[in-house]
């Protein structure tokens, strides 16, 4: 079962620098994005053999998650359930007999961390939330995370410590949610790989230099990591400042 991940940066416009082409090609039996920026229906997307699944913000033009699905969900949840964390269209979760999948945007915390303290309490919101499908059946969660978690994990680790995305705050909720029974995949399958990057900075040449940061994950319940094949990254596809990233599992 192959699945793919991709912060799109506005569907839209990716539509229009080859999303269409990736997404034939890479035929993913779950296809997730983040920052749709769009509300369902703006754009006439056919896409013959899948079922759309859409939580778009109350903003327009703002955040947004769909997943395309080869299967229709047994259930879905569209947010945490939470009303103050339920208005920028973040999370969209499918049920199915054996697993939960879970499509997330997590808020960024902003230059100077201006959104800090609203940050932390989604993440404990969704750590709460995750833990509770976690006790029904294991959870595949993917999604732009807004977060790296080691100093592997961005090129330029020293001079990022302390701003947004590098945080302690931030990289600490991350090593809480692990702790709660989930497994980081290109981690566990990649432990010391470097220079592996899911979002470069449109400034200063950053994708060409590969001056990158990995905030796209693919996390699942610790008790599945071994039904994992593969957990990689798709640098070389363009359309968006950040580019795919999937796993192969089941």
């Amino acid at each position: 079962m192959r699945m793919i991940s991709w912060n799109v940066n506005g569907l839209r416009a990716c539509l229009n620098k080859g999303f269409l082409d990736f997404f034939h090609l890479i035929n993913a039996d779950f296809f997730c994005v983040q920052e749709t920026k769009m509300q369902q229906g703006q754009v006439d997307l056919q896409l013959e053999g899948y079922t759309q699944y859409w939580n778009s913000a109350q903003k327009k033009g703002y955040s947004g998650t769909a997943i395309f699905a080869k299967r229709p969900a047994l259930s879905v949840r569209y947010g945490l359930g939470i009303d103050e964390h339920d208005q920028e269209g973040r999370a969209i979760t499918l049920e199915y007999e054996n697993f939960f999948l879970v499509n997330v945007y997590t808020p960024n915390a902003q230059r100077g961390l201006e959104r800090i303290d609203y940050r932390m309490q989604w993440e404990d919101a969704f750590r709460e939330y995750l833990c509770g499908l976690d006790a029904q059946k294991p959870v595949i969660i993917c999604g732009d995370m807004n977060v790296a978690h080691t100093e592997i994990d961005l090129k330029n680790a020293k001079s990022n410590i302390g701003n947004a995305g590098f945080s302690y705050e931030e990289r600490g909720k991350l090593d809480e949610l692990l702790q709660s029974g989930f497994v980081d995949t290109f981690r566990y399958l990649h432990p010391d790989v470097t220079g592996a990057y899911s979002w470069w900075s449109y400034m200063y040449h950053a994708r060409e230099n590969n001056a990158g940061w990995r905030i796209d994950y693919f996390l699942v319940s610790d008790r599945i990591k071994d039904a994992l094949s593969s957990s990689c990254m798709y640098p070389e596809v363009m359309g968006s400042d950040h580019c795919p990233v999937g796993i192969e599992i089941f």
